[in-house]
């Protein structure tokens, strides 16, 4: 691997510490949390992170953070370009860039032979405050279809208000779709569906299918999962990563982000979420194949 120099210098005992309290604090799960800062220090006196290069130091870090209970969405996380300093904004100052460069997070919508319609959603679920009019765009125009393919296979995350809003054109009426748990086991914040709508619904009647890849993360993997959850959807495809805890991070250097799941989401249908197992798909295929797949069985569902 070729070593990448961070442009200030790196005191990885320091950012070691740094790394342990924000864990310790602020990890959903409190038990795991001591037990990974007692390790990412001891493997720090070990001298297992001594570099020079950010890059390596993050890789290095995140084998040891996901050592324990391989929660993916703990870790340090490298951005080859000088990030902001406040928290949560490294992340969202690399996602506004894909926002740009994916029209907007809607890359395809095309209507297929018998009035099946195919709407991409990706590469992530954006904020909603961005994404809300092009989404509402995309769904409205999917609305008078016959059925409809939704393609997850290249989304690896986002907003679950993001989520919630999507899932109001795929519903009839306002739904539970999750409810948050605090490390300390408190009930936190319920996601549900909006009441209203801009523009027109698809519905809650009409065949849809969600098509997933073993890339699918996150809250395209939330989409996916609440959809089969509520009998809404079947799930085409290969089995999900498995990432389901909501994270927040902390910018520790100007090129490393500390991502830390700081709750957890149960779903009112299942009692559990897909954390760890993934969104076990009803027609398992290859990613490739699982367009083909679903408008075949869309046209015979129709016919």
């Amino acid at each position: 691997m070729t070593s990448t120099t961070s442009p200030s210098a790196l005191d990885t005992v320091a950012l070691v510490e740094s790394i342990a309290d924000l864990v310790c604090e602020h990890y959903v799960f409190p038990d795991a949390a001591r037990q990974l800062a007692d390790l990412v220090r001891r493997r720090s006196t070990e001298g297992a992170y001594r570099t020079e290069s950010a890059e390596e130091l993050a890789e290095a870090v995140t084998a040891d953070l996901r050592s324990v209970n391989g929660d993916l969405h703990l870790g340090l996380k490298y951005h080859a370009q000088p990030v902001p300093t406040e928290r949560g904004a490294a992340v969202l100052a690399a996602v506004r860039r894909e926002f740009d460069t994916f029209l907007n997070g809607v890359p395809r919508l095309e209507l297929l032979d018998h009035g099946v319609a195919v709407l991409e959603i990706g590469p992530k679920l954006f904020p909603l405050d961005w994404a809300a009019q092009p989404l509402a765009a995309a769904l409205s125009l999917v609305a008078p279809a016959r059925a409809l393919i939704l393609d997850l296979r290249r989304n690896t995350g986002g907003d679950p208000n993001t989520v919630a809003f999507v899932c109001g054109y795929l519903l009839d009426s306002r739904t539970h779709l999750n409810t948050m748990f605090s490390r300390q086991g408190e009930v936190g914040a319920q996601s549900w569906t909006p009441p209203f709508v801009p523009g027109a619904r698809f519905g809650g009647s009409k065949p849809l299918y969600v098509l997933t890849s073993g890339d699918t993360f996150s809250g395209g993997e939330e989409l996916a999962y609440d959809l089969q959850q509520l009998g809404r959807a079947e799930v085409v495809g290969e089995t999900t990563r498995g990432g389901a805890h909501p994270r927040e991070g902390w910018t520790l250097h100007p090129q490393l982000e500390l991502s830390v799941p700081i709750a957890r989401a149960v779903n009112p249908i299942s009692g559990t979420n897909w954390e760890g197992v993934g969104v076990q798909p009803d027609v398992p295929c290859d990613a490739k194949e699982a367009l083909d797949r679903a408008l075949g069985l869309a046209v015979a569902r129709l016919a």
